[in-house]
């Protein structure tokens, strides 16, 4: 489908229709059992949906924002893409909110947050709004500003921020959880001193320091005698 169109409800209909025809039965099954979403998926790899961002984003991409729709998973991939690609600041920040409204799962949130190339530029601009969604009440928004600090902040000028983050979220949501032990592994892996003090003194429920400990000893980045000695600091 050609992709650079002038988008209203017609042509968005038809952008639908393609989304429907090369969709994968299969491919759908697999993902409603590793993924739960309010969104009806239609099963689309997440390649098919990044190429049919990448070409959204370079034509008129403000008016499909505007009209975009959010029945299918699939549909709201896109757009979260679309927002990603983005290549001002604030004209991205102007999208960012309601994006961040539409993620439901970890799959929606973990995509957008590593797609965001702009944040590598800007990376002090965009502490504020780090701050705001980690201190929200709300799973997905706290985990957004986690994964976002995952994919871009575990530096050494940023450990001290990252660790205060770490210690002032209480919440035992799986998904927030899951996102901290991800941030802790590889803090681990890049700054193993760091690490170690951390797990030694943290304030971390049990599921997430065991959690960090598991997914360090997965890591091939990691020593077998580090391996073994970090099993002290299990809850």
């Amino acid at each position: 489908m050609d992709l650079n169109i002038i988008w209203d409800n017609n042509s968005y209909n038809n952008f639908i229709n393609y989304l429907k025809s090369i969709s994968e039965i299969s491919y759908k099954e697999f993902s409603e059992k590793i993924t739960f979403t309010k969104y009806e998926m239609l099963g689309i790899r997440l390649p098919k949906l990044r190429s049919i961002a990448k070409e959204i984003s370079k034509s008129d991409y403000k008016s499909f924002l505007k009209i975009c729709k959010s029945t299918y998973y699939e549909e709201v991939m896109i757009k979260l893409l679309v927002i990603a690609n983005i290549k001002d600041i604030d004209e991205l920040m102007i999208y960012f909110d309601d994006a961040v409204n539409l993620i439901d799962n970890w799959a929606l949130c973990d995509t957008f947050c590593n797609s965001l190339k702009l944040i590598n530029k800007n990376k002090d601009y965009f502490l504020t709004k780090i701050d705001e969604l980690i201190n929200s009440n709300e799973t997905y928004h706290i985990r957004v500003g986690l994964i976002i600090l995952l994919c871009f902040y575990v530096e050494e000028n940023y450990l001290d921020l990252i660790i205060k983050y770490l210690d002032n979220i209480k919440s035992d949501e799986y998904y927030v959880n899951m996102a901290e032990a991800w941030l802790i592994c590889e803090i681990f892996i890049k700054y193993e001193n760091i690490g170690l003090k951390y797990l030694e003194h943290n304030h971390l429920n049990k599921f997430t320091v065991n959690k960090a400990i598991s997914k360090i000893r997965d890591s091939y980045r990691v020593s077998e005698y580090m391996k073994g000695y970090i099993l002290k600091f299990r809850k």
